[in-house]
């Protein structure tokens, strides 16, 4: 590993899922310093991302219900709203459009900030910090970690307000849940609400823009969609597959001495599960590195597995089904506005993804 020694690595599908599923590895350990690791950064400060249970499954309660699919769906017409707004200001401003700037970010950052209760005059702060915090290599330490701190001062800020004047956002739940049960301590509260903040936005973003580059570089995949719009939830699911997102994967430390697909993992060692590899298995998906919209099992794995599974899930796949819905109704002739090896991606991030995708139509 780059970082603190060696780790299996962890490739099959059904590997991958025993090992995040399995409690007999820690997530918690690989905090220490001396675990192998991916990124130069020591993860001191433990959070929902890094938490074994019981305390992980006591920090996550406090919000799991707020991601229940019946809830999600409640915010439905208002997304819609979103996205039928920023199509129409692409449309009306003509070709070509940077789709991370014009639709993708300001789409995922309304819909968290206005979930959790974000005022919309730091909404682009907040935006900026968690850009640094994400980052690995590109960023000075320093910076990273300067923006860690602002981000945690900023929900922080946030949070203290609720406790003056209530809300039902939620923040405002959140608050209301450790003043009521005495559930969370004051780092925890702060910790969890960061992720929100961060993971909240940036990760749909990401997927949105990464899904469209690989439709755009497809186009009789993005016809067929156009087709066939009712196609488009499992399109998500198969683009979630066959698009990664992240470049860094959490190690596991084995707690006692553990065979995983016939290989012995002795008590202390670390094994990394590299998620996009596994979800291009051919054990487990025909033509794996195909796109295939009438697969009829896609067990895939890009929202995690296990008790570490993307508590935003539900939220993140209504996103993404409304958003590319309403592109390929609204701007049915949309393509590349430059070659495809021209598309800048992100590097040095946790987040794979374009920082920028010019499209035209």
């Amino acid at each position: 590993m780059p970082y603190g020694g060696a780790a299996w690595l962890a490739t099959r599908l059904a590997d991958v899922k025993f090992v995040l599923a399995d409690q007999r590895f820690s997530r918690a350990a690989a905090r220490d310093n001396d675990m192998p690791r991916t990124v130069p950064l020591i993860e001191r400060t433990p959070n929902l991302l890094t938490l074994d249970p019981p305390e992980h499954t006591r920090v996550r309660r406090v919000v799991a219900r707020t991601f229940t699919m019946r809830r999600i769906e409640l915010v439905r017409p208002r997304i819609q709203h979103m996205v039928d707004e920023l199509a129409g200001r692409m449309l009306a401003q003509g070709p070509p459009a940077d789709l991370v700037a014009d639709f993708a970010l300001p789409l995922a950052i309304t819909t968290i900030s206005e979930l959790l209760g974000v005022p919309a005059d730091q909404r682009a702060q907040f935006h900026e910090w968690s850009d640094k915090a994400s980052a690995i290599s590109d960023v000075p330490v320093e910076e990273i970690l300067a923006a860690r701190g602002n981000l945690e001062a900023f929900f922080a800020d946030l949070a203290a307000r609720r406790r003056v004047t209530p809300s039902d956002d939620l923040i405002g739940l959140i608050v209301s849940a450790q003043e009521a049960e005495d559930r969370l301590s004051d780092g925890e509260l702060v910790q969890l609400g960061t992720i929100l903040l961060a993971a909240g936005h940036e990760t749909t973003a990401n997927q949105l823009c990464g899904y469209v580059f690989t439709l755009l570089n497809r186009p009789r995949l993005w016809q067929r969609l156009c087709a066939e719009p009712e196609l488009v939830p499992k399109a998500v699911e198969e683009l979630a597959r066959i698009t990664p997102l992240g470049v860094v994967t959490f190690g596991r430390i084995a707690k006692e001495d553990v065979e995983v697909g016939g290989t012995l993992v002795r008590a202390g060692e670390t094994v990394v599960c590299q998620l996009a590899a596994a979800n291009r298995d051919e054990l487990a998906f025909a033509d794996a590195d195909e796109v295939d919209f009438d697969r009829e099992h896609n067990p895939h794995i890009s929202f995690g597995h296990g008790v570490h599974y993307c508590l935003g899930a539900p939220l993140a796949r209504l996103e993404l089904q409304l958003a590319l819905g309403t592109l390929l109704s609204r701007l049915p002739g949309l393509r590349l506005a430059v070659a495809a090896d021209e598309v800048p991606f992100k590097t040095g991030r946790l987040l794979r993804g374009p920082k920028s995708l010019p499209v035209t139509w």
